[in-house]
């Protein structure tokens, strides 16, 4: 059995030990995240002092640049302590990566100082040519650390002058990230949800907005990338995929490790003994800690050996995309039974905001919910090992 990724340098076990030193404080403080529905300013600065907004940020501008196995471990630790915050922050930091293909200054003022962060979030939208760079006008949601977040983007078709969208030649239409100050923008308060209640995740638009061409990238495109480092021949796509898999495989642990300590002293209504000693307690506890071993095993295990492959090949393949988002999204789901095991024998005790349960259940569920936990993932995956043209790779 190989080493836990998440140890295997330096570098890696400084930021999840910093981490770990952290998550006293936070996990005393996700409560007040949930009610307030945004990190507060103390776990913000608390994030900032610690770099950790800064772990996919190319070394060259001050970054760690962090490999995909160290990066997801550090997610998952802070996620055992509160969701929402893992969330934020790897949104953040996926949002960050877009530097190794921003012009260098542009880079600089936007994540030149430790509380610069970028958030973005889906949503239609145009960007017209004009001299010097673009005209924006757009409407965008579910803006994951939006209230933290110092500067704003979104990816959007590129038109011409003649309002004609712009093309490839190859047929696939012209994409520009384009970012702005948060300030430029009109910020609407949609997140009222079940779940994950603290990534402050709102609306945002702007309306016939000039971007100048520098702050402007053709994210995930080789051709315009300035970052020679291992991380950017991975795309972000693959850092939220295996990112947010992190976050779940956190709320999972902090759930099963908290029904376990349950387990042992609760006795239910009418039953003479207690949990722990209930064959089909035990039963379940085992299998959802399979359940978690088994796919925190495989992701971090793919992770480390595509990270290899990359660094000798110079690039992903599409076999390697699958693999990563299969894994992703199958860890995903093994958390969520998990979790819903664990809620459910935990009896009574699960629906009290006091207890460790309620708030988690409804975290791991808004989870499987977004874009990186859809089930049609499986489909896309499923397809390509069968021989098949995939319908979908926008997500890959």
């Amino acid at each position: 059995m190989p080493r836990d990724p998440a140890n295997r340098d330096a570098e890696a076990i400084d930021y999840l030990a910093r981490a770990r030193d952290f998550a006293p404080t936070l996990a005393a403080a996700a409560a007040a995240i949930d009610r307030a529905r945004e990190l507060p300013e103390p776990i913000v600065a608390g994030l900032a002092e610690r770099d950790f907004f800064r772990l996919l940020l190319p070394r060259s501008l001050g970054g760690a640049e962090l490999l995909p196995a160290p990066y997801v471990a550090v997610i998952e630790e802070i996620a055992k302590a509160d969701a929402s915050t893992a969330w934020c922050l790897n949104q953040g930091c996926g949002c960050s990566m877009t530097a190794a293909y921003l012009d260098r200054e542009a880079a600089r003022e936007i994540f030149g100082h430790p509380r610069g962060v970028l958030a973005w979030g889906p949503g239609p939208g145009k960007a017209t040519n004009v001299p010097g760079g673009y005209r924006v006008t757009a409407s965008w949601s579910f803006a994951s650390g939006s209230h933290n977040a110092t500067w704003l983007g979104a990816h959007v078709p590129v038109y011409d002058a003649q309002d004609r969208p712009l093309s490839h030649p190859d047929g696939r239409p012209v994409i520009r990230t384009v970012l702005f100050a948060k300030s430029k923008t009109a910020m609407t308060d949609i997140w009222h949800v079940i779940g994950l209640r603290g990534t402050g995740s709102d609306q945002y638009a702007v309306a016939d907005l000039f971007v100048p061409e520098a702050y402007a990238a053709a994210r995930d495109d080789p051709a315009s990338l300035r970052e020679k480092g291992v991380l950017y021949r991975f795309s972000s796509l693959q850092l939220y995929a295996s990112g947010f898999a992190g976050v779940a495989m956190g709320i999972a642990r902090a759930t099963l490790d908290a029904f376990v300590a349950l387990a042992r002293d609760k006795v239910p209504f009418r039953a003479a003994r207690t949990l722990r000693d209930n064959n089909v307690v035990q039963s379940q506890v085992a299998q959802s800690e399979a359940r978690l071993k088994a796919a925190r095993y495989h992701l971090y295990r793919l992770l480390d050996e595509v990270t290899g492959a990359v660094a000798e090949r110079g690039h992903l393949t599409l076999d390697e995309r699958m693999q990563i988002r299969l894994a992703s999204t199958f860890a995903i789901h093994q958390s969520l039974e998990a979790v819903d095991a664990c809620y459910s024998a935990a009896g009574s005790t699960a629906i009290f905001e006091a207890e460790p349960f309620e708030r988690r259940f409804r975290d791991i569920h808004t989870v499987s919910q977004q874009l990186q936990g859809r089930q049609s993932h499986y489909e896309t995956v499923g397809q390509y090992l069968l021989g098949l043209e995939p319908e979908s790779l926008a997500w890959l």
